[in-house]
């Protein structure tokens, strides 16, 4: 049997309207008012890769998700689409990670489940957009990564990845285990029927403790964020004048010759 294991993130909506937003410098946090998380949409694109191999291969589909405060009846939903397994990494701690640590936890969590095969995770997290945390799952593991997925196909035991190109794409193989971040060219996740929501929502969930991973927080930082705020955008418009287009046109050339934008 594969051992598939997916990466997915609870995140801020992404299609909230702006005005739902507000950002805390003092928690340097951002704070979305009146609308409930959801799994950042890269990441069910890497579940719906993994449930596209279970279609064909013998294989159990393990989600792991990681934070401070989970909604656990969003997270459900990667059971009800046919995940067979639910892992959540919830502590206090949890709230303000850089993404070295975040990986370092994950592959710890990982690594105490058991045999892996394929880890899968999204290309990057639609909040923080840093694209880095399924790369440094595959280093601390110590197995190859592929990046950027539009398409994977296995066949005796070895992974054939379509790689999104600025102008194309490009084809690698490997051999498991190994590690590939999923792009939105894959596809959407498959529609889910009311029906397996409510009954994922009665499916039993498996949690590790931060004291479980034996991981300082702290200590394995490698960055720190120090200001978090919306920048302020000033514009100034100034008229240049003339009795005649032509002296318009000398003085705008004057103008810009002082300003020094033109020589």
């Amino acid at each position: 049997m594969l051992n598939i294991v997916v990466c997915m993130k609870q995140v801020s909506d992404p299609e909230a309207p702006a005005s739902a937003y507000e950002i805390d410098s003092d928690s340097k946090q951002v704070r979305l008012k009146g609308v409930p998380p959801v799994l950042n949409p890269f990441d069910e694109n890497a579940l719906e890769a993994a449930l596209r191999i279970k279609g064909s291969h013998e294989s159990k589909v393990t989600v792991i998700s990681m934070g401070k405060t989970l909604a656990k009846p969003v997270l459900r939903k990667a059971l009800a689409a046919g995940a067979n397994e639910l892992v959540l990494l919830e502590d206090a701690g949890f709230g303000d990670l850089d993404s070295y640590t975040t990986a370092l936890l994950i592959a710890a969590a990982i690594k105490k489940l058991g045999a892996f095969d394929l880890i899968l995770t999204g290309r990057q997290a639609s909040d923080t957009d840093a694209g880095v945390v399924g790369s440094g799952i595959a280093e601390i593991l110590g197995i190859p990564v592929i990046t950027i997925a539009r398409k994977m196909e296995l066949n005796n035991g070895r992974l054939r990845v379509e790689r999104v190109l600025t102008d194309g794409f490009e084809v690698v193989e490997t051999a498991l285990p190994a590690v590939v971040t999923v792009s939105n060219e894959l596809g959407e996740l498959r529609s889910i029927a009311m029906k397996e929501l409510i009954a994922a929502q009665k499916m039993p969930m498996k949690s590790i403790t931060a004291q479980e991973l034996g991981i300082e927080l702290q200590s394995n930082r490698r960055t720190a964020l120090l200001k978090l705020f919306i920048p302020k955008r000033e514009a100034h418009c100034e008229i240049i004048r003339g009795g005649t287009p032509e002296e318009a046109g000398a003085n705008l050339a004057i103008k810009l010759r002082e300003s020094k934008l033109i020589q």
